[in-house]
């Protein structure tokens, strides 16, 4: 056979082992090899695997109303894909990554592994990761917590899936910002929810609107450090009014602290969190806009009462986050990389901010108008035509620059149509060359 075919007699014998260890030949010793007599006729012959016919009952095997309204939900704006260009919002600067620090310290965990690490861990995550996590949000962040409140997540979106699990039965009332998050958005449309879109205005979430829509809601999400995507910072009497209107109507409150690690000017506010007396707020932060969204690496912090159940619900998801990649963002906190790594950003960040709304005011002057922000990676221009901000995405697009309008991350119609755009992960040259790309977008419409 092997002359016949013109290959070796290992790859024949090879072909022969397959075949018996898939069951479709049988060797007796002694007798010879057969083909087996215990799988049906058709599988015996070559078929045209790319004509597949319908099955009988395939109207039977659909899809869950609950995986229909998954896979329907988007949960980005569709932006490129491929190549990542300027302005994707929300996004950090991979190529700013600490990859020199980093190899360091996980060449010194091979050299010295840790066997029992590499075996299951606690669903809740390393913990000394979570101590540090702890330190570091009661320091910087205002965060009232123990480490055994801390939960290690897959990033944001796992965290408010997560959330949506453990608090939500269908058709429960939940209070989401309009415009907001689509991801979040996404994950109470999963867990069938009732979204009760309510608007932002210049102190944040209007809690009176929210109180006359749905004054049964059962949870309420916010991003009161750096509403997404307006960039509005809640104040400190809207922060009151909505603790209390929480306790008021028996609502959890999910906070979404995303990127309040970049704040220009002065310190970063305290969170939320740290203003609640009647443990009602689940915060929740990420390691996506820090260091690299390919880590997935985020974390929650649940009220004492909540503990339990979001670590047996964590474990039920995917039973902990990757150990390995914890234990070495831990060993960056306790060596003070962490720390420095915000400091260097922050200024980087500062400057890519700068550079873009100069770059604006000089190319887009009465097509855009850029509203301010000290915090965050990105910025959202209104729009000054009548333009409307679906059709300017789709010109920018064509101009190989890419930003995510108001309109898709709107439940109602917005009041200003405008682009939400990303200035961090762009060098200055950039900037100015896309900015000057996006000037002639918008003025061929």
């Amino acid at each position: 056979m092997a002359r016949d075919f013109g290959v070796s007699r290992n790859t024949i014998a090879g072909a022969f082992d397959q075949l018996v260890a898939e069951g479709y030949l049988e060797a007796q010793t002694g007798a010879g090899t057969f083909v087996s007599k215990k799988i049906p006729d058709y599988l015996l012959y070559a078929t045209d695997r790319t004509n597949f016919q319908p099955l009988e009952n395939a109207a039977k095997r659909q899809l869950s109303e609950r995986g229909k309204t998954i896979s329907a939900t988007p949960i980005t704006f569709p932006l490129n894909q491929q190549r990542l260009r300027p302005f994707a919002p929300c996004l950090p600067s991979v190529e700013d990554f600490p990859f020199g620090i980093w190899a360091k310290l996980v060449g010194h965990r091979l050299r010295r592994p840790i066997r029992n690490l590499l075996n299951y861990g606690e669903a809740a995550g390393y913990r000394p990761l979570r101590e540090e996590i702890a330190a570091y949000l009661g320091a910087v962040r205002g965060v009232r917590c123990v480490p055994e409140q801390v939960i290690v997540v897959s990033g944001t979106q796992q965290a408010v899936d997560l959330t949506a699990r453990i608090l939500l039965d269908t058709g429960d009332a939940v209070w989401t910002e309009d415009p907001g998050y689509l991801g979040s958005r996404g994950a109470f449309i999963a867990a069938q929810a009732r979204l009760v879109p309510v608007p932002v205005d210049a102190e944040g979430i209007e809690v009176n609107t929210g109180l006359n829509l749905a004054p049964d809601a059962r949870l309420i999400c916010v991003t009161p450090s750096h509403q997404y995507p307006l960039g509005v910072t809640m104040t400190l009497k809207r922060r009151l009014e909505l603790l209390d209107a929480a306790s008021r109507i028996g609502a959890w409150i999910l906070e979404d602290d995303y990127d309040s690690e970049y704040r220009y000017e002065g310190r970063p506010l305290a969170a939320l969190q740290g203003l609640d007396t009647a443990n009602l707020v689940i915060y929740t932060g990420t390691f996506s806009k820090v260091l690299s969204p390919a880590l997935r690496i985020g974390y929650l912090v649940a009220p004492p009462d909540l503990v339990d159940a979001f670590t047996a619900g964590k474990a039920l998801l995917d039973r902990h986050s990757p150990i390995f990649e914890q234990m070495i963002l831990a060993d960056f906190f306790a060596s003070g990389h962490f720390a420095r790594h915000i400091r260097r950003m922050r200024n980087l960040y500062a400057a890519r901010r700068d550079a873009f709304i100069s770059a604006t005011q000089s190319e887009l002057d009465g097509l855009l108008e850029i509203e301010p922000s000290a915090t965050g990676l990105h910025l959202i221009g209104w729009l000054t035509n009548d333009l409307s901000d679906l059709t300017a995405a789709r010109a920018a697009a064509e101009n190989c620059v890419d930003c995510e309008p108001l309109t898709a991350l709107s439940i109602r119609k917005p009041n200003r149509p405008g682009l939400v755009l990303g200035y961090a992960s762009f060098e200055e040259k950039q900037i100015k060359e896309a900015v000057k790309r996006l000037a002639i977008a918008l003025q061929s419409h």
